[in-house]
């Protein structure tokens, strides 16, 4: 019987590693940067509009804000990517983000925040149409699986450094400033520096090396081409991934509020919780590339999301923080170990003209999700609470694990 034995996968991990272009070399370093400022902006985020006197509804208004542009501007961000090229593109959407960061420190209000979440969902639609494209055409069919996974692994890693971190930056910062760790004041200074490491993101980006498609071979119609090709086709990819933004959207830009809220935890320890969190999670897309090389791609997919529904129910309804906090960290690792396989996985499906056009069509099936769900889950949480929202996410995710299957079970 064959086994792999573990000198042997350190070897080929480390072999695909370092066969990895300039280029993609240079665009893991900023991942790195700018995967520990987003860390400590998620963290913190939503307890500095709390601190201004906002509440979970406009929350979930301003994460629909961004996420349904973002969703809005996909194809003609695709158009502009194809004109910019990855470089410019990418160059621009990090811009914008921190940016916007920096305006919502500066001038804090409800309108302010609205706008810039606009401007962030702009950014973050500019990025995801450009990422998987560029890191397709800077990578080799052996090392690809291998750069996606790292590249996602290495911004939950930093991440998770940007929430030890922000866990205590609050703190930090009032000291500094003499006020309260929880007041608006320490949460504006922190993510001021989060903007600062954002804009320190940029500078590897700046060698990299694109080219600029000519006006022959772009058209801003091709998304609407391709999918009159190979309409079965991308149901096929794109639907799973919709319910699965469609659950997310339910839950996860909310986790920070519910342990606050239902499990009464400080900053510190919420902090620490998604430090441990976004590692867990690096760890698992870390280790994918591997087993989908000895498993299969979707067959990595739909064992490992299925597998973290049990714990996405033991982290909605346990009573104990310390059973909730263990389910978080499987759920994640879990959930998200299947994500860049599945990334390349699409790109390896459709023809490479069209790569940018399905990058596109994957960025609008997940903010779909994003666009609406936290809307509808604030305001059921200042209604309901966390109970409906966490259904709503399990049968959704269940749906799409069951759907992955029957799609690309038997066909890969």
């Amino acid at each position: 019987m064959y086994t792999t034995k573990p000198k042997n996968v350190l070897h080929t991990y480390w072999s695909r590693v370092s066969a990895f272009r300039p280029n993609a070399r240079l665009y893991l370093s900023s991942t790195i940067l700018t995967g520990a400022a987003l860390g400590v902006y998620r963290l913190l985020f939503n307890f500095y509009a709390l601190s201004l006197g906002m509440d979970e509804s406009i929350l979930g208004g301003l994460i629909t804000a961004g996420s349904l542009t973002a969703l809005l501007a996909a194809l003609p961000m695709g158009y502009l990517a194809d004109s910019l090229g990855r470089k410019g593109s990418l160059l621009l959407g990090g811009g914008l983000t921190a940016i916007s960061i920096l305006i919502m420190v500066i001038w804090p209000s409800q309108t302010v925040f609205y706008v810039m979440n606009v401007v962030m969902g702009l950014a973050q639609s500019l990025a995801a149409v450009s990422v998987s494209p560029f890191l397709v055409e800077n990578s080799g069919e052996e090392e690809r699986t291998y750069l996606f996974s790292l590249n996602q692994g290495l911004q939950m890693t930093a991440a998770s450094v940007g929430n030890w971190v922000g866990g205590s930056l609050p703190t930090w910062i009032a000291a500094w400033e003499k006020a309260l760790p929880t007041s608006a004041a320490a949460y504006a200074g922190s993510l001021g520096v989060v903007g600062g490491v954002a804009f320190l993101g940029l500078l590897p980006l700046l060698w990299l090396k694109s080219p600029i498609l000519t006006s022959s071979q772009r058209t801003v119609f091709a998304p609407f081409a391709y999918a009159a090709r190979e309409p079965l086709l991308l149901i096929k990819l794109i639907l799973p991934m919709l319910l699965t933004s469609l659950g997310a959207g339910l839950i996860m830009p909310f986790m920070n509020v519910f342990f606050r809220v239902v499990h009464h935890q400080p900053d510190p320890v919420i902090g620490a919780l998604f430090a441990w969190g976004s590692l867990a999670m690096g760890i698992g897309i870390l280790v994918a590339p591997p087993l989908a090389d000895r498993l299969g791609k979707i067959q990595i997919v739909v064992i490992t999301q299925a597998l973290s529904i049990p714990f996405l129910i033991l982290l909605g309804f346990s009573p104990w923080f310390w059973a909730a906090a263990i389910a978080y960290y499987i759920r994640l690792a879990l959930m998200n170990m299947g994500g860049p396989v599945y990334n390349a996985y699409v790109m390896e499906k459709v023809e490479p003209s069209a790569r940018a056009t399905v990058a596109s069509l994957v960025s609008m099936s997940w903010n779909f999700g994003w666009a609406f769900s936290p809307t509808i889950s604030g305001w059921l949480q200042v209604r309901y609470g966390f109970g409906p929202p966490f259904i709503g996410t399990i049968v959704l995710y269940t749906i799409s694990v069951f759907l992955y299957w029957a799609f690309f079970w038997q066909s890969d």
